[in-house]
């Protein structure tokens, strides 16, 4: 079973009708492609809110900032009073933006580095940990921001490994799921390929 069809089974077994389900793990696991999937296939006809913790940290120093913000600016009041809100962050101007409120009523996926944390944990229905072999994940991040990522790397990869040091995710999260891609088959020895 792939780690996107165990994740789609665990939602699928929650008791909650508008649950809230974490993601989280080191860059390059498939945070957002996971999430993408589980928005798509959501069981019922509700469409789960997507919260992605990169509209919110303010600048590449700031994962433990946006941690923190996602749980007591999201998801502690929209549990206690059924609205929560996160604050964007304008990447290119480098200063905060525009606050957005969730509203209970809808399930919500929050992902990204710093996701899970121990003040989270507490308010989520399914926490899921997403992680795959370094190698990989390096060369998807990279590949994905386009070399705007690249001089950040290591930066990034201190803060996150701080971040699990302090809050202990992989112990708080429910599934634990692994997202390095299958190898491909290689032939047989001695066999031939022919077009």
């Amino acid at each position: 079973m792939s780690a996107e069809e165990r994740a789609r089974a665990a939602v699928e077994a929650l008791p909650a009708r508008n649950p809230i389900v974490l993601i989280d793990g080191p860059s390059g696991a498939g945070k957002s492609t996971l999430a993408d999937a589980l928005v798509r296939g959501w069981p019922g006809s509700a469409t789960p809110t997507l919260v992605r913790l990169d509209d919110l940290y303010p600048g590449w120093g700031g994962l433990a900032q946006a941690s923190r913000a996602v749980a007591a600016d999201l998801l502690a009041p929209l549990r206690r009073t059924g609205v929560g809100s996160w604050r964007g962050w304008d990447w290119a101007a480098g200063t905060p933006a525009e606050r957005h409120e969730v509203h209970a009523g809808r399930p919500l996926i929050v992902e990204g580095c710093g996701a899970l944390s121990q003040a989270s944990a507490r308010h989520a229905d399914l926490r899921i940990w997403l992680t795959a072999d370094d190698t990989v994940r390096k060369r998807r991040a990279l590949a994905r921001d386009r070399g705007a990522f690249d001089a950040h790397w290591d930066m990034w990869d201190a803060q996150f490994a701080a971040f699990v040091r302090t809050e202990h995710p992989i112990a708080l999260a429910d599934l634990v799921l692994d997202g390095t891609p299958a190898p491909s088959p290689s032939p047989r020895a001695g066999s031939t390929f022919q077009e």
